[in-house]
């Protein structure tokens, strides 16, 4: 099934996918025990930081080949480009979804940079993710209301573009939040109302359960975790590491896959939960 086939069937069922980022086999190999033994789908994501780390080939290929070895339902999605020629090679690679990041740019260069890889990844049948409006990167400033998605604008631009899914506004940011984020419902509501695009929530570590579960039942169907992620593997790493002189790396990094494996599935359950 594709990616968009999966978020049309989403939408009917009023549910909505997590969407990982891996970094080593170690985070991956984490993320695919949660989707197992929960039995629910997953998107793998790959930063161009990560392919820097990695490359290109041994990213999709390690995906692909632990996805099969864990019998996980999944698909693999390169988060926050830039760069054609980077979607290009990824797209070569194998990958079932890219995202365009033009969100900085002006509404009609976003369209315009944006409208290019939409038609790109029709020759791949691939999914197409944007961004529209100011979701704060890690290290800066989150805006306030004036940087958020305009319902009109989403309708404009997804017409416009053509996108699968878009990236929205409200609230969010990415990396870990210095106050509760406090997600602005109603403007999810009303861009779910003005188009037909899969609707995606970035900076999904650190928003409250009930927001998250609210924000699904409005129209969110791919919730990205990132940071969490990082951050659980590293402390777990940290902490059996201190006062350690174990050098096989065999027996150091399986406790911080499985802080990863209970993180994950915690967060698959959270998003699964059956309606009240």
């Amino acid at each position: 099934m594709t990616l968009q086939d999966k978020f049309k069937e989403l939408e009917i069922e009023g549910k909505a996918l997590l969407a990982t980022n891996f970094y080593n086999y170690e985070t991956l190999t984490g993320v695919l025990k949660a989707a197992q033994s929960t039995g629910f789908p997953i998107i793998l994501q790959t930063s161009p930081s990560t392919i820097d780390y990695l490359g290109i080939d041994v990213a999709a290929a390690l995906a692909r080949s632990a996805l099969k070895k864990h019998n996980v339902e999944g698909w693999l999605h390169l988060d926050h480009a830039h760069s054609y020629s980077l979607i290009k090679e990824c797209l070569d690679a194998g990958y079932d979804s890219v995202m365009i990041d033009a969100s900085e740019k002006s509404f009609s260069e976003n369209v315009d940079i944006t409208s290019q890889i939409t038609e790109l990844a029709k020759k791949y049948g691939a999914n197409v993710e944007a961004e529209l409006g100011y979701v704060a990167k890690l290290g800066q400033v989150q805006e306030k209301e004036s940087g958020f998605t305009d319902p009109d604008d989403a309708k404009k631009f997804v017409d416009l573009t053509g996108v699968d899914a878009l990236a929205v506004a409200i609230g969010s940011a990415h990396g870990f939040y210095k106050a509760e984020p406090n997600l602005d419902l109603d403007r999810l509501a009303k861009i779910d109302e003005a188009t037909s695009a899969a609707l995606v929530l970035h900076g999904g570590s650190g928003i409250p359960e009930k927001q998250i579960q609210k924000s699904i039942q409005l129209g969110i169907r791919k919730i990205n975790l990132a940071t969490e992620i990082k951050n659980k593997f590293m402390n777990t790493l940290q902490k059996d590491l201190k006062d350690n002189d174990e050098i096989d790396l065999r027996k150091v990094f399986p406790s911080a896959i499985e802080q990863v494996n209970k993180l994950v599935q915690a967060k698959l359950h959270m998003i699964n939960q059956p309606k009240s």
